[in-house]
């Protein structure tokens, strides 16, 4: 399905007018088409087959409660990087027994408390982080099943930024090291081995990358089965791209059925963990915004709008591109307009397209906008996080309504010590 078409003169999520959207919510806003999250996740679980697999969705995608909320009720699973994501997936309705947690940098608290919700597994990333684990596990009196994150060393030819694989990454541990972490992780006390991870990066739009790395995996698993070291699953990460309406994304059932070809002609029927957020939830999303200004600098025609860089960072961040359209529908040939935000920034632009000759107040949509969008927004220039909407057939519901001043300000405190609101 295409969740955003036109129809009756104007731009649809689903089966509701985008004008009525911003009419009731307001803008900037983030709207999201239900069926299309559910549409992603499902080819991917549907590629898999009968094979032993868990879908572990990447929260830092975007974690949105409602989001999380749908993929729970589908039995996903979850890939956490953070204490506050593990909250999130829980008060979502996730099975914590399904949650991966990955991240280079997990506090002493995060650990614990993942140890404590027992989740499936925790992809370690250094010894010193092993014996953290290790620390917390014997504390607790539990144990904790780990899994090594490797990088393999293979180049993912994305963003340096989402670039995770190479050796000069300060993700994972590097391939040549990996025999001897297990060894010391295998006699550690709390420390159960379950699997083996890797993830080498996002916005991958070719699936060899992926590929090597699996099979860099399965050499591994071979020579840590031959150890005595036994390994019960191979998390392959995620990572794969979205074309953001310039090219078809990689075949994300070629690559699944890839996977399980290979582990079917090597090895035993090891389950098989994945771990993606973009292409579950990017195109399934756009940012709404409207028109405040018009106006000519030279030769560049700007139409400046009320959604910014700390709503929708990429642009400014990875120099990424988003369609960008007009919610209503013209046969006018258009003009080249450089939509830019109100963040007092040179780099708050987020895009340059080809539209309709604008008026004031005129409705646009950012489209694949559902990653990455809601997720890495901020209070710069004290600007308020917009709202966001799920639309589900031909009703929208309102799931994170916009901040207001009060909750901008609500935990700081004048310099006196009185509070901010007093």
């Amino acid at each position: 399905m295409n969740p955003f078409e036109y129809g009756d003169g104007g731009l649809y999520a689903e089966e509701v007018p985008l004008s009525r959207i911003a009419e009731d919510v307001g803008t900037p806003c983030y709207v999201y088409s239900r069926g299309r999250i559910e549409e992603n996740w499902k080819v991917y679980n549907d590629a898999f087959g009968d094979y032993p697999h868990r879908i572990c969705y990447a929260v830092k995608a975007n974690g949105t409660l409602a989001i999380l909320g749908i993929l729970a009720g589908l039995g996903s699973g979850f890939d956490i990087v953070s204490g506050g994501e593990l909250r999130r997936v829980e008060m979502a309705g996730g099975a914590l027994s399904t949650v991966v947690f990955s991240g280079v940098g997990k506090t002493r608290s995060e650990v614990a408390a993942a140890i404590a919700s027992g989740v499936a597994c925790i992809d370690v990333e250094s010894p010193d982080e092993i014996d953290r684990v290790s620390e917390a596990a014997v504390y607790l009196q539990r144990t904790a099943p780990i899994a090594v994150r490797v990088n393999p060393d293979v180049d993912p030819d994305t963003h340096p930024y989402i670039a995770t694989g190479l050796k000069s990454s300060k993700f994972g541990i590097g391939i040549d090291r990996v025999i001897d972490t297990y060894r010391y992780a295998a006699g550690k006390p709390g420390i159960e081995i379950a699997g083996v991870a890797c993830h080498i990066g996002s916005q991958l739009m070719d699936t060899e990358p992926l590929l090597d790395a699996f099979n860099r995996l399965l050499d591994l698993v071979d020579t840590l089965q031959g150890l005595g070291i036994n390994i019960r699953h191979v998390d392959a990460g995620g990572g794969l791209g979205i074309g953001y309406g310039r090219v078809p994304g990689p075949d994300r059932t070629v690559w699944i059925k890839t996977m399980v070809e290979t582990m079917g002609r090597r090895m035993q029927q090891l389950p098989i963990i994945i771990e993606p957020g973009r292409s579950i939830v990017g195109d399934a999303g756009v940012l709404l915004t409207r028109v405040e200004y018009l106006k000519t600098n030279g030769s560049k025609r700007f139409a400046v709008v009320d959604a910014g860089m700390n709503d929708l960072l990429r642009p400014a961040l990875y120099g990424a591109r988003h369609d960008i359209i007009t919610v209503k529908q013209s046969t006018d040939a258009g003009q080249r307009y450089d939509v830019v935000g109100p963040v007092c920034e040179s780099a708050d632009v987020l895009g340059t397209a080809l539209l309709p000759s604008l008026e004031l107040g005129d409705l646009i949509a950012v489209k694949e906008a559902g990653a990455y969008g809601s997720a890495m927004a901020s209070n710069y220039n004290a600007r308020l996080r917009p709202a966001e909407v799920v639309v589900d057939g031909g009703r929208f519901h309102l799931v994170r309504q916009r901040e207001t001043f009060e909750n901008l300000v609500a935990l700081e405190a004048l310099a006196l010590g009185e509070t901010a609101t007093q």
